[in-house]
């Protein structure tokens, strides 16, 4: 077992703990409430501003830009919902701009592998017709326009929350991290300590 700072203890305790009950909310209710994420956010910029100062600020600063940016984008473009993106940028303040990358890059590869295995396995369990029925086909009017969809409907025809890969991918990221970790944040320069010596 790698020996880490309090600081870095705190960082891995915390992201674990809050990924997971976010996936597992995500699953079971369709939505992260503002009730998690945002306490989340907030608790962040205490923690890089007392364990790493200015550095760790602009650090999440950074990620925040990254995560919140890069999720904010999909969702404006209909590609995620709005717990998603509070998601990362809460996540995001607490890993800063490195970590964050590393997250977004290995969430995106577990989506497509999740997707790609659930669409697979629903379609043999269930033949093509029955997987377009699931997630894909909607409701047409009298005209046979496509009837538009709720939210709730499309939260319902999610092929997968996005908090669980989110929640995989920071677990591997930080266990991948773990060994140099305190060297994967900024911090304050230690100042110089000075002996005084006494004269004879």
């Amino acid at each position: 077992m790698p020996q880490l700072s309090l600081a870095s203890w705190i960082l891995v305790v915390v992201v674990a703990l809050f990924t997971a009950v976010a996936a597992i909310w995500d699953y079971r209710q369709h939505r992260i409430p503002n009730n998690l994420t945002l306490p989340v956010f907030a608790a962040g910029w205490i923690y890089q501003g007392i364990f790493h100062g200015w550095p760790g600020i602009g650090n999440a600063a950074m990620g925040f830009l990254v995560g919140f940016g890069v999720l904010f984008v999909l969702w404006i473009v209909g590609g995620g919902g709005g717990g998603d993106v509070k998601l990362m940028g809460a996540l995001s303040v607490w890993l800063g701009y490195r970590l964050t990358l590393y997250v977004l890059m290995a969430s995106t590869a577990a989506v497509i592998a999740g997707t790609t295995l659930i669409i697979v396995w629903s379609v043999f369990s269930k033949g093509v017709r029955g997987m377009k029925t699931e997630y894909l086909a909607r409701g047409k009017t009298a005209e046979g326009k496509a009837q538009p969809e709720s939210a709730e409907d499309k939260k319902r025809r999610r092929i997968m929350a996005y908090a669980i890969p989110v929640c995989v991918a920071t677990w591997l990221v930080m266990a991948w991290k773990l060994p140099t970790l305190d060297q994967a944040v900024p911090t304050q320069t230690a100042p110089v300590q000075t002996q005084s010596v006494e004269a004879a």
